[in-house]
C-alpha cells in the first residue's frame, strides 16, 4: 500500500511539473525516419548550422526511432556515430534527466531530455548534449563535432 501511495504521489508531482505547451523549438513530425547503418549507428548526413542544436534544452537532438522503449540504445546509436572536432574518439556519460515537456509519444503524456557529457583526448572542457527520444527532427551533427570515420 505504501508503494502504491508513493507511486501515485510521484505521478501527480511529475504531471504537475509539465507545462501544457512545449518549449522545444526544433520538433519536426515530418522529418524522415531515422535509418540504421550496419555498425548499428544512425545515418547522419547533415551538420547543424545553429550552435544551439544539441547544446540547448530548447534545441535538443530529437532521436525518436520506432518507439521510446529503446531509450539508451537509440542515444548510443547517435553518440557512437560522432567524433571529436579533429576526429577524436569520444566517450560519453549520462549525467541526468531533466526538462519535462508534453508529448503524445509517452504513456504519461510527458517526455524528458537526457543530458550526456562527451569527452575526448585534448579537450579543455567536456561538452554537454541534450537528447530527446520522444520527438522527431532532422538528425544532424552538432557544431564542433564530426562524424566518426
Amino acid at each position: 500500500m505504501k508503494k502504491l501511495t508513493l507511486f501515485i504521489i510521484l505521478l501527480i508531482t511529475a504531471s504537475s511539473c509539465v507545462s501544457t505547451k512545449s518549449t522545444l523549438k526544433n520538433v519536426d513530425d515530418n522529418a524522415p525516419d531515422l535509418v540504421l547503418k550496419r555498425d548499428n549507428t544512425f545515418v547522419i548526413t547533415q551538420f547543424a548550422k545553429d550552435k544551439k542544436y544539441g547544446y540547448d534544452p530548447d534545441y535538443p537532438v530529437n532521436l525518436f526511432f520506432q518507439n521510446t522503449n529503446s531509450e539508451t540504445l537509440n542515444e548510443a546509436r547517435f553518440l557512437n556515430a560522432l567524433a571529436g572536432p579533429s576526429g577524436e574518439k569520444i566517450t560519453f556519460t549520462k549525467l541526468e534527466t531533466c526538462c519535462p515537456f508534453p508529448t503524445k509519444r509517452s504513456n504519461m503524456g510527458a517526455g524528458f531530455l537526457n543530458v550526456y557529457e562527451l569527452k575526448w583526448d585534448g579537450q579543455k572542457k567536456p561538452v554537454k548534449l541534450y537528447l530527446n527520444i520522444y520527438e522527431k527532427g532532422i538528425l544532424m551533427v552538432p557544431m564542433g563535432l564530426r562524424l566518426k570515420q
